[in-house]
C-alpha cells in the first residue's frame, strides 16, 4: 500500500473534492437536515456507514460479477439496486434489534437511498482503482478508505452548515431571504471558500 496515495485520498475526498460543497453530490439532505447539529451528525454517521459498506460491496459486484461477464454497461443500475436494497436491509435490521437507534436512525435511513454521494462514491471508486478492467493491487482496500473519507468531507460540510444555520436563528435575518435562500447563499460561500484547497499539491 502506498502511503502518498492515502493521504492523497484523505486530503481529496475530504477537502479538495469534498462530495458535497465541491462535487455537489447529496444536496437534498445537505440543506434539509443541517437546520441543526443533531439531526444533521446523525444524518452524517449513517451517510458514512452506507457509503462505507456500500464501497466495498459495489466493489465486490464489479469485480466478481460484471468484469468477468462482461457486463460492466450494467454498472449503474446495478450499483442502484445494491445500495437500495442494502439500505432498506439495514432499516429493517436496526428497526429490530435496536428500537431506541431506530428512532434516532430512521427518519434518516430512507433518505440515504435517494443520496446521489453514494451512489457517486461507488462510481468514483470504480473510475479510480480499476485500470482496462483490472483491480489495481490495493484496490478494495483504497475504495473502502475512499468511502470513509467522503463520509468525513460529507460530515464536516454538515456540520459546519448546521453550526452557522443554528446561529443565524439568532439574528434577524430579512423575510426574503430566511431558511432556503439564505442557506444556498451560505452553501455557495462555503463552496468559494473550499476551492482555496485545490492549491494544495502532493
Amino acid at each position: 500500500m502506498n502511503i502518498a496515495q492515502i493521504l492523497s485520498i484523505f486530503i481529496s475526498s475530504v477537502f479538495l473534492y469534498n462530495v458535497i460543497l465541491s462535487r455537489f453530490l447529496g444536496l437534498c439532505s445537505f440543506f434539509a437536515i443541517s437546520k441543526e447539529t443533531k439531526p444533521a451528525l446523525a444524518m452524517s454517521l449513517a451517510v458514512m456507514f452506507v457509503i462505507t459498506t456500500s464501497s466495498i460491496i459495489t466493489w465486490l459486484l464489479y469485480r466478481f460479477l460484471l468484469v468477468p461477464f462482461n457486463l460492466t454497461y450494467l454498472r449503474t443500475i446495478s450499483f442502484i439496486l445494491v445500495i437500495a436494497s442494502f439500505v432498506q436491509f439495514v432499516e429493517m435490521a436496526v428497526r429490530k434489534i435496536s428500537p431506541s437507534m431506530y428512532r434516532v436512525f430512521g427518519i434518516y435511513l430512507p433518505l440515504i437511498t435517494v443520496n446521489c454521494a453514494v451512489l457517486g462514491v461507488a462510481v468514483l471508486n470504480v473510475d479510480m482503482f480499476f485500470v482496462d478492467g483490472k483491480a489495481i493491487p490495493g484496490s478494495l482496500f483504497y475504495s473502502l478508505f475512499q468511502g470513509i473519507c467522503v463520509g468525513l468531507g460529507y460530515t464536516l460540510a454538515m456540520l459546519l452548515m448546521s453550526g452557522i444555520r443554528e446561529r443565524l436563528e439568532l439574528v434577524q435575518i430579512p423575510r426574503s431571504v430566511k431558511d432556503l435562500p439564505i442557506a444556498f447563499i451560505i452553501a455557495s460561500i462555503m463552496g468559494l471558500s473550499f476551492m482555496g484547497f485545490s492549491g494544495f499539491k502532493f
